[in-house]
């Protein structure tokens, strides 16, 4: 499956702000050796090659985009409206297992509750929408007003991942 996240990275340039975000996607694929792999592999939407990811599957978002920019708030709103909405569709599945399955059901993993239960929990992959330049997720709305309070260049990358 395809997915767009992002990663907020400092930089002074847009060409920073993509390569610093290409090297946090390289991470959550695994290309570094002590990284696993949390996404199969990724386009940015900077590259004009590709006709099954990137800007040819979800249209034309920005390579770059200062977040203090029009751009660069729609993409964070996007990014940061998945991440909670995901949250809650996976809490809600977790809350439903707890009350409604018994502790055997829940072990089996009736109704993919265990898996609901990981989502809830996990730090990266598929429910995590926002990484910051180090390639950790962000997980809570502190966390992001932190990244968003501490940084001056902060720039916004997405990209299109497969998992």
């Amino acid at each position: 499956m395809h997915m767009v996240i992002y990663t907020l990275v400092e930089a002074s340039t847009r060409d920073d702000a993509v390569a610093t975000g290409k090297a946090v996607f390289d991470r959550l694929v695994g290309v570094d050796p002590h990284s696993p792999a949390v996404f199969d592999y990724y386009a940015c939407f900077d590259e004009e090659n590709t006709t099954v990811a990137g800007k040819a599957r979800w249209s034309d978002l920005p390579a770059a985009a200062p977040v203090d920019s029009n751009d660069g708030q729609d993409l964070l709103e996007r990014g940061w409206e998945a991440t909670k909405e995901e949250f809650e569709r996976n809490l809600e599945r977790v809350k439903e297992a707890i009350g409604e399955l018994t502790d055997e059901e829940i072990m089996r993993d009736e109704n993919l509750s265990r898996h609901a239960f990981h989502q809830v929990g996990a730090y990266d992959g598929p429910s995590v929408f926002l990484y910051d330049q180090h390639a950790t997720g962000i997980r809570h709305r502190e966390q992001l007003d932190r990244i968003l309070e501490e940084s001056e260049d902060l720039w916004i990358v997405p990209a299109d991942v497969h998992f």
